[in-house]
């Protein structure tokens, strides 16, 4: 592939044969697979290794374009630090800084003890981390996704805590479906369930993905909303967190279709979270940014998505499924009390940029 360098975007070095063929082979040794990289598709190579925290040592950036030089793949690959983090090339601030401490996740026993979480997308990526950390703090979650395998999958990981639920949650009949797994008692529901766009800029966005983005990522909540939310007012209380995206904080995240059904996720939030203060129910709103998820990412249009490219140089740090969990979780716990209305940025302060 010609022209590739450091600053290309991390599909194109992908795509090149030996260097895609390197890059993949580092996620296999890493127990992973490169659906993990689809948040990160735009941005350039270097900055991924810089934004990875160690996961992606900086001589990889050396290695890969020897390879894409030669055409041929090394005998070894650089070893990513255990607890060291990346270097980065920004200035010296006058004091000593350490690498950061790795993040552990701290379960907290009980926590979600007789509660039962309607959970959607729970068949991978943040779904799944959700609902896994829910039923290993006491919960019963129901475990909603259109991936009957997936579904399957994390049954089997997580026993009989776990309700299965295969539903597509832009058919209407998908809510009744949900709240007789849920015997009519949803405690809490996580909204996390979304698909991307191809990055398209509204000139070049077509119905069947404009269509397609607002049914899953805006009417799906909706309508699990609407079902709930009955019964937890007649329960007195409820709490439902909708995933938003930092597309819904700005609109240099994403193509116009993902980035209107993110606006729109957070205009059904503060509206509902308003409409139903004082009752007991509490709605707020995720806001994750670039996240290992294996979500998938369309072809890129053209003009989108090279616009787009030029602000992820800003994003932080790619963010593990886990990491988003405990921020949701959070807020679906009563430890969430006194917390309406709010939009949660869990995306390592790129919004703060």
């Amino acid at each position: 592939m010609p022209n590739i360098t450091p600053a290309s975007p991390l599909r194109d070095w992908l795509a090149e044969p030996t260097a895609g063929q390197v890059l993949r082979g580092l996620l296999v040794s890493q127990g992973q697979s490169e659906e993990v990289l689809a948040p990160a598709l735009g941005l350039p190579l270097e900055q991924l290794v810089q934004m990875s925290g160690g996961k992606f040592p900086a001589e990889l950036v050396d290695v890969l374009v020897t390879a894409a030089e030669t055409g041929q793949i090394p005998d070894s690959l650089p070893a990513a630090p255990p607890t060291e983090a990346a270097a980065t090339a920004e200035p010296d601030p006058g004091v000593e800084i350490g690498a950061p401490e790795p993040w552990i996740e701290q379960v907290t026993p009980g926590r979600f003890g007789g509660q039962k979480v309607v959970v959607t997308g729970a068949a991978s990526g943040i779904g799944k981390a959700v609902a896994s950390r829910i039923v290993r703090e006491g919960g019963i979650v129901v475990a909603v996704d259109i991936s009957a395998g997936g579904l399957a999958s994390l049954a089997a990981d997580l026993g009989e805590a776990l309700v299965p639920v295969t539903a597509d949650i832009t058919e209407p009949a998908s809510a009744d479906a949900v709240l007789a797994a849920a015997a009519g008692r949803v405690d809490a529901l996580a909204n996390v369930a979304g698909v991307m766009d191809n990055d398209a800029a509204v000139h070049e966005v077509d119905d069947t993905t404009w269509e397609r983005v607002l049914r899953i990522n805006v009417d799906g909540p909706m309508r699990l909303m609407r079902a709930v939310v009955p019964g937890m007012l007649a329960a007195g209380g409820g709490r439902i967190v909708n995933v938003v995206s930092e597309a819904a904080l700005r609109g240099s995240a994403a193509g116009a279709a993902y980035t209107t059904s993110k606006h729109a996720l957070v205009g059904l939030t503060m509206s509902s979270a308003y409409q139903y203060s004082g009752t007991g129910v509490q709605i707020n709103a995720v806001a994750p940014g670039a996240v290992a998820t294996g979500i998938a990412m369309p072809a890129a249009a053209p003009y989108g998505s090279a616009r787009t490219a030029k602000m992820r140089v800003a994003i932080p740090r790619l963010a593990m499924a886990e990491e988003l969990a405990a921020s949701i979780t959070f807020l679906l716990s009563k430890d969430a009390v006194n917390i309406n209305g709010a939009i949660l940025p869990s995306d390592g302060g790129w919004s703060a940029a």
